[in-house]
């Protein structure tokens, strides 16, 4: 288990100190897939890298299955960071060694005998798909066989945790879908707990158990995948699940309601027999589904006729009726 308590960060800087991370905390069970989401600037990479303590908190703590990182010597936390692998944005390959030598090169600095070092990694790249590469380099690969590389150097040494720092930022949809396959994978099988940093709400939708939304250096929500995808209840939760379009803000029509669907009513026609029963027209602005769990949920902003009369039947109906709705802020 992983826990975070009241971390904060701050870096010294010419004009004045910059908070990067400010009363953290946050608690990560053995074998989910947690994921940390935020806009640039937010602080989620410091934060990923104040796990493995690659920064340094300036204060609170980070725990390990109870042993505070922070409060170990040097030697200590080497050692320990061997049960912690990491994968980043940018690949971090060495261009001039082979796939083979990059998947070997963690258990060469841990010691591990040269003919175990190439089995254990020739066991990787065969997990990840990449067994008959093991003799190229770096520049002779794709984007998502590099992120491929990486995960399989992350693994070399068994850790127990993965920190995937923006993993799948540099990759096409494609390609994302297919690593974010490969880690849920690693998760079931291998056990590793996974944590995931990433900006982008798809990403968490698609392989995450728990999240938590970070937002101007400190945890703004956190909970199921599902329940913050259909109940945010901080506004940036809210601007990730929904994004703001201007066409939509911009519209001259009536009031707005934002429908939350929770899997129970996501298959009915609800806007039709809304629409039928009210003899009232409303405009779909938006509509977002998503499947968690084997269940179907979803958000949906109608924009409500001008006429009040028309407006104040729909707002009846559904007063009366098991749709979860709220009138969006303007």
């Amino acid at each position: 288990m992983i826990e975070i308590k009241h971390l904060g960060k701050t870096y010294s800087a010419p004009g004045g100190d910059i908070v990067a991370l400010e009363d953290i905390n946050l608690k990560i069970e053995d074998g989910e897939i947690f994921g940390i989401i935020g806009l640039s600037g937010a602080g989620k990479s410091t934060l990923v890298r104040c796990i493995n303590l690659l920064e340094r908190p300036t204060e609170g703590q980070v725990l390990l299955d109870g042993k505070n990182l922070t409060a170990l010597s040097k030697k200590e936390l080497l050692a320990l960071r061997q049960s912690i692998g990491m994968i980043f944005q940018g690949f971090n390959l060495l261009e001039q060694r082979s796939v083979l030598k990059n998947v070997c090169f963690p258990l060469e600095i841990a010691g591990v005998d040269k003919k175990q070092a190439r089995a254990r990694a020739m066991e990787l790249l065969q997990l990840v798909g990449l067994a008959d590469r093991a003799a190229s380099y770096p520049s002779q690969l794709s984007g998502g066989q590099k992120q491929r590389v990486a995960i399989a150097r992350a693994l070399a040494t068994k850790p127990k945790y993965l920190l995937c720092d923006e993993a799948t930022s540099a990759l096409d949809p494609n390609t994302t879908r297919s690593i974010l396959e490969l880690l849920r994978e690693i998760n079931k099988t291998m056990g590793v707990t996974i944590v995931v940093i990433t900006h982008e709400m798809k990403v968490i939708d698609q392989i995450c158990d728990r999240v938590a939304v970070i937002d101007h250096s400190r945890i703004a929500e956190e909970g199921r995948v599902s329940q913050v995808f259909t109940n945010p209840k901080s506004q940036i939760a809210r601007d990730l699940i929904i994004p703001k379009d201007r066409a939509v803000l911009d519209t001259k029509g009536g009031r707005r309601l934002r429908l939350t669907f929770n899997g129970e009513y996501s298959n009915a026609p609800v806007i039709s027999d809304m629409v039928l029963e009210c003899q009232a027209p409303v405009n779909i602005l938006f509509a977002d589904t998503k499947e968690f769990e084997g269940v179907i949920y979803g958000h949906m902003i109608i924009e409500l006729p001008n006429d009040p009369r028309q407006a104040e039947k729909i707002i009846v109906w559904l007063k009366n009726s098991q749709v979860t709705w709220k009138e969006e802020e303007e």
